[in-house]
């Protein structure tokens, strides 16, 4: 139980942070965010380990695998927040959620697992919610519609070096590193961007990197209790927040197309989430 309401409560609150982004996104450049997103990150990650976990401030045992994971990380995190910046939080997060079909599809690549039949079906299917939600040829393809996209294809190989990372670094470092990475790249071009931010912008930037840090926290602790394969299906309650969220504040909900192919994207990843944990079981 413990694990469950860890692993719920990073997912819940995720859209809050997403919701900063974007009333933001109204007043200075998506990169300045994001900049503020990794910048904060590393403050409040580097004080918790300070104070709590001193003993995981060790030098990565994969520091180029860390590098490349980082700048997937920060690319992505910039798709996503100028994705929300331009359509709403539910159409962006519902591409975002190809992540985890991405990882199945191409863990036989990175991962050396072999996928069955069911699993490539799933992984067809959400592709084909996917196709749903954006409806090429029907409705004028954006590119912030593509850039939520590239965001679930962007993170579902971040997935990938994070499994790699697994089992040689710290969760807790990874993040820190991950923060540290994003935070020194984007620094080169914020002279171009930067405007000053008012003290209510400089608290809710600060709130963004406080929300993640605390999320990632809340991840790496439910970990501790329950396996990632049967947490893994509460991703999806992150729609729950961001559906109320965006309606409440920004006055967007999703049309019945992108409601259809959530739940089909949403349905074909459990799916796969449900045969990776019965063939964890079986070896």
């Amino acid at each position: 139980m413990k694990a469950i309401i860890l692993n719920a409560s990073a997912w819940m609150i995720v859209p809050v942070m997403d919701a900063f982004a974007k009333y933001l996104s109204s007043s200075m450049d998506v990169l300045q965010i994001t900049w503020a997103r990794y910048f904060f990150t590393v403050v409040f990650t580097l004080s918790l380990m300070l104070i709590f976990y001193r003993q995981s401030l060790v030098w990565t045992k994969k520091p180029a695998l860390q590098l490349i994971r980082g700048l997937i990380f920060v690319f992505s995190t910039y798709l996503f927040f100028y994705a929300i910046s331009e359509i709403s939080l539910p159409k962006a997060l519902t591409l975002a959620f190809v992540a985890p079909i991405c990882v199945t599809a191409l863990s036989p690549f990175f991962l050396n697992e072999k996928v069955g039949v069911k699993r490539w079906t799933a992984v067809s299917l959400g592709f084909v919610g996917t196709l749903i939600v954006i409806r090429p040829g029907f409705i004028e393809l954006n590119l912030a519609t593509l850039a939520a996209l590239g965001n679930g294809i962007c993170y579902g190989f971040y997935l990938i070096i994070t499994r790699k990372l697994s089992t040689s670094d710290n969760p807790l470092l990874t993040l820190l590193l991950s923060g540290l990475i994003g935070t020194v790249i984007i620094s080169l071009f914020m002279p171009s961007v930067w405007v000053n931010p008012s003290t209510n912008q400089w608290i809710l930037m600060a709130l963004i990197g406080l929300i993640a840090s605390v999320a990632h926290l809340f991840l790496i602790l439910s970990l501790k209790y329950a396996d990632a394969s049967k947490l893994a299906p509460l991703g999806y309650t992150e729609i729950i927040t961001n559906i109320l969220i965006s309606y409440y504040f920004f006055n967007e909900l999703p049309d019945n197309w992108t409601y259809l192919g959530l739940f089909i994207i949403v349905l074909s990843g459990l799916y796969i989430t449900r045969r990776e944990y019965i063939l964890k079981r079986s070896n």
